[in-house]
């Protein structure tokens, strides 16, 4: 069982930065790959960025070239630099892991991040 924590979550004004980071419990994290999700009411969760355990990254067409992902595998943690913000990022931000691409085996509990206009 891995456990993961996110944090970093927030309000901003659109123009805005945020860093959200997520902390992996247990060892072995180097191996797998780990991704941002984000859900708003009424929709479906929608991924946004994920790392392999190469470091290869890969982002959804809406935050590409504004969001970055990036693994501190000495720390176990993720983070996820999120620049320019708008008010369409609005949502619940959930960190996911796994041996898979996207990852979906281990859930974060989420982070809000609020991006007003």
């Amino acid at each position: 069982q891995v456990q993961l924590v996110e944090s970093g979550g927030g309000s901003v004004q659109a123009g805005g930065s945020l860093r959200l980071s997520c902390a992996a419990s247990r060892g072995g994290f180097s191996i797998i790959t780990m991704g941002w999700y984000r859900q708003t009411p009424g929709k479906q969760r929608e991924l946004v960025a994920t790392i392999t355990g190469g470091s290869r990254t890969d982002y959804a067409a809406s935050v590409k070239g504004r969001f970055t992902i990036s693994r501190d595998n000495a720390k176990n943690t993720i983070y996820l630099q999120m620049n320019n913000l708008k008010p369409e990022d609005t949502a619940v931000y959930y960190c996911a892991s796994g041996l898979t691409t996207p990852p979906n085996t281990y859930w974060g509990q989420g982070t809000q991040v609020t991006v007003s206009s």
